[in-house]
């Protein structure tokens, strides 16, 4: 049995560390994007006294924790990911006072706050690159630089390495008569983390905001940090014959090396160093990669499995194969966590459709470990189409006008649908730095607060059971009834037993419940994400429990 309790042990012998409250285990966690959350002062652009004036919110959610996307001072070519300041928080966004008032503010209401760290690249406008272009000591070998090599006369950048933004991802700089290397944009310039100066500089960029009173980090694009010293050209993939596309190599000495992973033990010493912090890892990368951020020191690695791997097309058994590959392959002790949604990728409603997305949800919520929800998925937020003039994303706008739907991340980070009034109640501006989605007048927390049925009180109905002993303690038990319907069980002894039955069928099903040791012959029907009416309490055969289409229905042993 996989039970959800500390870190695995060799990771403890491994680090010499203390153990922790471990409040994190079972944390329900918001990400809020910051730009799109709520905005206080009517510029069009969410800030942080918006987002404190929306905490309730939260509480009233069920969440515990909350993350925020860069908050630091940036010239936006990212939007964020572009820092040129890692220890100040952009004026957009409000000042540092207006920062410390949130974090006092969520702890007073018993939420915690994580903070985004973007270790693998600064902005060009950091005081750190603009030195380091002018050799300035100790700043001249904080990025990676390199003279380039002379082709039939032409100098050349030093490889064949791609950008994941497209394109070379070396470019010139006239000053300083080299190319630097930048893995996304050429205004986000990769750190060179074999200078140790660099290494303790990040470390210190850690302990800044703790000392503020961060309770954690989500580390961003982890895979990315560290390239072979020798700068030799990637294999080509045979994928693709455009050099400019980021898929044109096999990038097996620019991502996931063996000193990525020694870095992260190294951060999680300075994250040990206060006490209950939490470091959550985003890799987008193979299951063997990923695991490996576990035994070298991550409380957990981001499971993208939802998002990369499933979408309404997906089947019951498809479904029932990423959860058991992730308890299967998942280190002894370890915690589990469940993500369907974020701000790089088309929203969850979007995905698997406006009928299937609570069905996920519930799957997210009621796995063991650690549900992640991205803002609006509570209330069924939808992907808002844009145009090519309205494009921002530099992802989407690189791909150019004929690309830029499949390659923007736009639609995923629109303004949050607080009620029906002027921009949705995000804004008293009716020009938003994105476009509120049309939807906003249906879909909105304030219609949904209202209604007798809803995405919100889905939600609510779902996070309710996150308290129960068996959900936030319990064995798992995955099964496959049919064709179509993904069931799982969470047991614990002494407590009531839930279980969780999803229909990925465009027709009802009847499903024998039996098939899980130990189920009651009579259940009770706690809660469906489906509009068909069924009467919630009411006692079910195990034999014959009958699922709606496309929806999850809960059910719970008797009282």
């Amino acid at each position: 049995m996989r039970a959800v309790v500390a870190l695995n042990t060799f990771a403890l012998l491994f680090l010499g560390v203390c153990a922790d409250s471990g409040w994190w285990k079972s944390m329900s966690l918001y990400q809020i994007y910051p730009r799109s959350f709520k905005d206080s002062d009517g510029d069009g652009i969410g800030d942080l006294k918006g987002i404190q004036s929306k905490l309730q919110h939260l509480v009233d959610s069920k969440f515990n924790a909350f993350w925020l996307s860069p908050v630091y001072p940036s010239p936006m070519v990212d939007f964020g990911y572009d820092i040129s300041d890692f220890l100040s928080i952009d004026p957009v966004y409000g000042k540092m006072k207006d920062f410390e008032d949130l974090v006092e503010e969520a702890h007073n209401l018993s939420l915690k706050v994580i903070m985004d760290f973007v270790p693998n690249h600064s902005s060009d406008k950091h005081v750190w690159f603009e030195k380091s272009v002018k050799k300035i000591e100790p700043y001249t070998d904080y990025f990676i630089w390199h003279e380039g090599k002379i082709v039939d006369g032409v100098r050349r950048p030093p490889n064949n390495w791609v950008s994941v933004f497209r394109g070379s991802a070396w470019t010139w700089n006239e000053e300083r008569q080299a190319y630097y290397f930048h893995q996304f944009a050429p205004e986000q310039p990769d750190l060179n983390y074999r200078n140790p100066v660099v290494v303790e500089e990040m470390k210190n960029v850690l302990r800044f905001w703790m000392k503020k009173g961060v309770d954690g980090f989500r580390m961003d694009a982890v895979p990315h940090l560290m390239e072979v010293e020798d700068l030799r050209d990637e294999p080509l993939s045979g994928n693709t014959n455009d050099p400019e596309d980021y898929g044109y190599t096999h990038h097996i000495y620019t991502n996931s090396l063996h000193e990525t992973y020694e870095m992260v033990r190294q951060w999680r010493e300075v994250v040990d160093e206060y006490k209950d912090c939490v470091m959550m890892i985003e890799a987008y990368t193979d299951t063997e990669k990923t695991m490996k951020y576990y035994q070298y020191g991550a409380h957990f690695p981001f499971n993208f499995a939802f998002i990369t791997s499933a979408d309404k097309s997906s089947s019951a058994g498809q479904i029932k194969s990423l959860v058991d590959s992730w308890m299967s392959n998942s280190p002894p002790n370890s915690v589990p966590n469940w993500v369907a949604g974020n701000h790089d990728k088309p929203r969850l409603a979007t995905r698997f459709d406006t009928d299937l997305a609570p069905a996920i949800t519930t799957i997210v919520q009621l796995l063991p470990g650690v549900a992640v929800t991205y803002y609006g998925e509570e209330i069924g937020m939808e992907d808002t189409w844009l145009s090519w003039e309205e494009t921002q994303d530099p992802q989407g706008c690189n791909a150019g006008k004929s690309g830029y739907e499949r390659a923007s991340r736009d639609p995923a980070r629109t303004p949050f649908q607080w009620d029906a009034t002027t921009s949705a109640g995000f804004s008293t501006n009716p020009r938003t730095w994105l476009r509120v989605n049309d939807n906003y007048k249906k879909i909105n927390l304030v219609a949904q607060k209202a209604a007798v049925k809803s995405n919100y009180k889905s939600f609510l109905k779902i996070t309710d059971l996150r308290k129960w002993p068996a959900v936030k303690d319990g064995y798992l038990s995955t099964k496959l009834l049919n064709d179509q319907v993904f069931a799982f069980a969470r047991t614990l002894e002494g407590a009531r037993s839930v279980y969780v039955v999803v229909n990925f069928a465009y027709h009802p099903v009847t499903v024998n419940l039996q098939a899980f040791e130990n189920a009651s012959s009579e259940l009770q029907l706690y809660h469906t994400t489906s509009d068909v009416k069924h009467r919630v309490g009411q006692k079910v055969h195990t034999t014959a429990a009958q699922i709606p289409e496309r929806s999850a229905s809960i059910f719970v042993s008797p009282a």
